[in-house]
């Protein structure tokens, strides 16, 4: 219920930027009345959309789409399990200062990297995108990327009373299926490395969302770069 009240919240502020951007009467973008465009698809840039304009819609979209996608229950089955398990949980002020620390430390270790921390709320989201971490179409992570999910694996390990959710995501070329498949088999490729390095499995939950969950538009070579990424999310063990 607390997922759903949050994709509510973050949708409603999207509508209103949309509502924001639009330029001259009726509310269309690109011939679409605003609300009407068909899912996973984003308004054309109408004549006149600033640069700034732009930006915050893209934004906003990515807000939207950042984040868990199990739900509440598959994390309450992993929190269960830690606790179970013997790791402590997080309460009151002790989360905000814990993911504090947490982000601090990914922002100093991915500069430079090409990956992306977002921070909402009390939860910490690592963007990466398809460039640095698979070829096209495929899903076996490219070495280069290792020593990055190194430090990210040793980051996890020092904090460890962290639930880590590891989603991958596709652009719209290609069939449902396919992208499905694909995404989940990226989110297993980068999941089963950081266990590798000595990280706890019932930390973990593996998830590809496919092509459903895209944060920028796919008419673009640089919009389909952007949505064809691995999101890793850590979210607080709370007690």
């Amino acid at each position: 219920m607390k997922t759903q009240i949050k994709i509510a919240m973050a949708a409603a502020a999207m509508t209103a930027l949309l509502a924001g951007c639009a330029t001259g009467g009726g509310g269309y973008y690109g011939g679409q009345p605003q609300g009407q465009y068909p899912q996973g698809q984003y308004p054309q840039e109408r004549q006149g959309m600033s640069r700034t304009q732009k930006g915050a819609l893209i934004g906003a979209l990515a807000g939207v789409a950042a984040g868990l996608l199990s739900g509440d229950d598959a994390t309450e089955r992993r929190q269960r399990a830690l606790i179970g398990a013997g790791v402590g949980g997080l309460a009151g002020g002790a989360i905000g200062n814990y993911q504090d620390r947490q982000e601090r430390a990914l922002r100093e270790r991915m500069a430079g990297t090409g990956v992306d921390v977002v921070r909402q709320g009390d939860n910490i989201t690592l963007n990466m995108p398809s460039n640095i971490t698979f070829a096209f179409n495929s899903s076996q992570l490219e070495s280069q990327f290792y020593p990055v999910l190194d430090n990210v694996a040793s980051t996890l390990q020092e904090y460890n009373q962290t639930i880590v959710e590891v989603a991958g995501h596709t652009d719209s070329i290609g069939t449902d299926a396919v992208n499905q498949r694909l995404s989940e088999q990226r989110a297993a490729s980068v999941g089963n490395y950081l266990m590798s390095r000595g990280l706890v499995r019932d930390r973990f939950i593996l998830t590809g969302a496919g092509k459903t969950r895209p944060i920028a538009s796919n008419d673009t070579e640089e919009g389909r770069a952007q949505n064809r990424r691995v999101e890793i999310t850590l979210v607080p063990l709370r007690s």
